[in-house]
């Protein structure tokens, strides 16, 4: 898929992507369908205003579920326990996971500038395509399924870290980061849904373990990482590669762009072939045209993926190849 990307990457070679090379001819292509799509379709449920779930609620259970075709052959689909508040369990050909979630709704309404300290749609869309395809074993699905068995994701603005708690158990390590008013929040809604949770130590070597491990929740990290300060003052969240970077929803506010795209090239230094996966809501057109402009500038090889959310999302892979001394080389 990525010129850059010549390793076993999360995101492999897909047939719907496009790539993207001017940010004016982007926006246009994007904003032109949204206009031309239904207000709702097959795989949202329509808009949401400013993109929150439910901003008056202070717990949300949230449920998505997964089916599976059915053949008549078929002698039946195996039965999954339970566990604890992220329960999984199986009927005929669906299977339902549900994850229970705390808010902070005073935060959102009295903290300038808060954003992540409720649910927001666009993640609980991304989590239903992912975990569905998943399940399947979607033969284009999106993020391969072996390379994700061993890969270290880093989120982006994780806010309730609902991502964390889904995709953990698919991967090997899942560093969660967002500002530091907004970890209390993480750590509560880990906690819920992995009673007894606490993180094992970070791996010291170059690669994380080839498998998650036991405990659910142990190979969650949650770190501070603030786009506006100097890299050097979370070096320790970098120490193990990246393979995939997370943004899902973190494009909104002006003065942050140029501090996100830093982030985005500092972490992507950290491994060779280091991918990233933005995910946001299209709202002002002006807002998206400085962030891929921006993106784009910094030597990033991006491209959008067609068709896996609905009209109102856009969903851009990117990679970039490492700096020679921070990542090592690229084969």
């Amino acid at each position: 898929m990525f010129s850059h990307c010549t390793r076993l990457s999360v995101i492999p070679k897909l047939p719907q992507c496009e790539l993207v090379t001017d940010a004016d001819e982007e926006v246009f292509l994007l904003y032109t369908a949204l206009l031309a799509s239904p207000s709702e379709d097959a795989h949202t449920t329509g808009f949401h205003g400013l993109g929150h779930v439910d901003s008056r609620s202070d717990v949300l259970s949230v449920k998505f579920e997964l089916t599976t075709p059915v053949l008549e052959s078929d002698p039946g689909v195996a039965k999954t326990k339970g566990r604890s508040k992220r329960k999984a369990k199986t009927n005929g050909g669906q299977r339902t996971v549900e994850v229970e979630l705390a808010q902070d709704k005073t935060a959102l309404r009295t903290r300038k500038g808060d954003t992540g300290s409720v649910l927001w749609q666009a993640s609980v869309d991304l989590a239903q395509v992912l975990l569905q395809q998943h399940h399947v074993h979607h033969v284009d699905a999106l993020l391969d399924r072996n390379a994700l068995a061993g890969a270290h994701i880093l989120e982006l603005g994780a806010g309730t870290g609902l991502l964390s708690i889904l995709l953990s158990p698919l991967v090997a390590q899942y560093t969660v980061t967002d500002i530091v008013p907004i970890l209390p929040l993480i750590r509560k809604n880990l906690l819920l849904n992995f009673p007894g949770w606490h993180p094992s130590p970070s791996p010291s070597h170059s690669s994380p373990s080839p498998s998650p491990p036991d405990k659910p929740g142990a190979n969650i990290h949650v770190e501070e990482l603030d786009w506006t300060a100097r890299p050097h003052l979370f070096s320790h969240i970098t120490a193990l590669p990246v393979d995939l970077i997370l943004a899902v929803d973190c494009i909104y506010n002006p003065a942050l762009l140029p501090a996100l795209v830093d982030t985005l090239d500092w972490v992507a230094d950290s491994g060779a072939g280091t991918q990233a996966l933005v995910v946001m809501e299209l709202r002002q057109e002006d807002v998206v045209r400085e962030f891929l402009a921006l993106w784009l500038a910094r030597g990033w090889e991006v491209r959008r993926v067609e068709g896996l959310l609905g009209g109102r999302y856009v969903v851009w892979v990117g990679c970039k190849e490492a700096r020679a001394g921070k990542g090592g080389d690229v084969q």
